[in-house]
């Protein structure tokens, strides 16, 4: 839809236009998506029979929300998407600070334009996503910025303190007739939750002693680590209850969820095949479930999305070093991803020391958990009895995709590597590799055959 033409409050009125309420709007917009249905809430995935049933519940009642979720779990986004509930055009008064709507006027200087100019009144149109204001709560956020203070360049031209256009409006009044997000509300100071009680309920704002009744029309959504009520700070017990609807959400349940979320965000430099990708998910969700690591901190989706763009990272780098003509990863590149995010992930304290034996064992069952799942049923056996008979295959971080397979034991005329290439969808040289690769890997974690590893090199013998 291309912005309308409609320039003044006249035509405005003329064209049929009506004032719906903000609540009324986000309202229409979801009840016509659900009707249609269109999904409301493009790239979330694991929450559609959780999360977004209550969200969309609250909306349909008018409630502000506040997420509650550890770090990672699609929050920001969530908040984000809400945008796509506006309008695709809103009318506004030209010029206006807070974009009002030109049929109610709500600030001084407007009334007094709608008075002065009437039908002639200049309109100007307002995008969906100029109607989505967001804010990272921080420590040092003021009242200021939030709601506004007397701004002293107005006062130096002339006006009087007591003037109501003496006000530089802070975020959530210029948020007027549009979603206000806060990312992780208990950062705020509790003194500024407190400037947002009368938002939050009288939908109007106060500024030092001025006498300012301004009627609001805002959407207020948060979100906020459920730890941080009792860690960093606190959602002051007031404004938790002028909040109509706490939603907890949660990370993906379902491993494909796990791996779509994965496949959306990552921005990936190099191949990442599917099975790497299951791997890091699967690798993720161990990590979640381990006794050994914080849970109450959490283990962000963001943490195997960084892994795949880590192990594509090391694939394009041995394709560079190495003069490869694609440039694919492979199972000998999940190692490098342990090695620099590790730090992403908090242990519980009797854990120090052990960070790299847990991180190792726990990718090792991802790893073995993939090549049941994709390799079961295949019979190895003739690669064993090759490796047995005194052949060893190299691999590591700058073993190219054709010298790995050019070191591999023949097998006679068995099909046997082929069939490993079907079962992983392997058709290039680097696809195969990485497949063939991870069967040795998974005859490793049975037992089956040795494994000398060391310098970014393995030896499976």
């Amino acid at each position: 839809m291309t912005r309308p033409t409609t320039t003044t409050v006249g035509e405005l009125r003329a064209s049929g236009h009506r004032l719906r309420p903000l609540r009324t709007e986000i309202r229409d917009n979801l009840l016509s998506a659900l009707r249609e249905g269109r999904d409301p809430w493009p790239g979330l995935h694991g929450l559609e029979t959780t999360v977004l049933p209550q969200l969309e519940r609250a909306l349909l009642a008018g409630h502000d929300v506040v997420l509650l979720g550890e770090r990672g779990q699609g929050k920001t986004r969530l908040l984000r998407t809400l945008a796509g509930l506006l309008d695709e055009w809103s009318p506004v008064i030209q010029g206006s600070e807070l974009g009002e709507h030109p049929f109610e006027p709500i600030t001084t200087e407007s009334v007094r334009r709608a008075a002065e100019l009437g039908d002639d009144l200049p309109v100007a149109w307002r995008g969906r996503d100029e109607r989505y204001v967001e804010k990272l709560a921080t420590p040092d956020t003021s009242v200021a910025d939030l709601i506004g203070d007397v701004d002293p360049m107005k006062v130096a031209e002339g006006r009087s303190l007591g003037d109501p256009e003496t006000i530089h409006f802070g975020l959530i009044p210029r948020g007027h007739r549009g979603i206000v997000a806060v990312n992780e509300l208990p950062d705020l100071a509790e003194r500024i939750q407190v400037a947002m009680l009368n938002v939050m309920e009288e939908r109007d704002i106060q500024i030092r002693g001025y006498v300012l009744r301004l009627p609001l029309d805002v959407l207020v959504v948060a979100s906020a680590n459920p730890e941080d009520y009792t860690n960093r700070g606190r959602i002051i017990t007031p404004l938790k209850d002028r909040f109509g609807a706490e939603i907890r959400t949660h990370y993906p349940i379902e491993l494909d969820d796990e791996i779509a979320v994965i496949r959306q965000e990552a921005d990936l430099v190099a191949e990442v095949p599917d099975v790497l990708v299951e791997v890091l998910a699967r690798f993720t969700r161990a990590l979640r479930d381990s006794p050994s690591v914080d849970q109450r901190s959490g283990v962000s989706a963001r943490f195997a999305i960084a892994g795949a763009e880590t192990i594509a990272a090391a694939a394009l780098h041995r394709a560079t070093r190495q003069g490869e003509p694609e440039a694919v990863a492979r199972p000998i590149d999940l190692e490098t991803a342990v090695d620099v995010l590790g730090g992403k992930i908090e242990f519980e304290s009797g854990e120090e020391g052990r960070e790299d034996e847990i991180l190792d064992h726990l990718l090792r069952t991802a790893t073995a958990e993939a090549v049941r799942a994709h390799l079961r049923g295949v019979d190895l056996d003739l690669l064993v009895d090759a490796l047995e008979a005194g052949r060893m295959v190299t691999t590591g971080e700058q073993v190219t995709a054709r010298d790995f397979l050019a070191g591999l034991p023949s097998l006679g005329e068995s099909d046997l590597y082929d069939r490993v290439a079907e079962r992983l969808g392997a058709t290039s040289d680097g696809q195969r590799a990485g497949a063939i690769e991870l069967a040795l890997e998974g005859l490793w974690l049975a037992r089956r055959v040795s494994k000398e590893a060391g310098d970014g090199q393995a030896v499976y013998g």
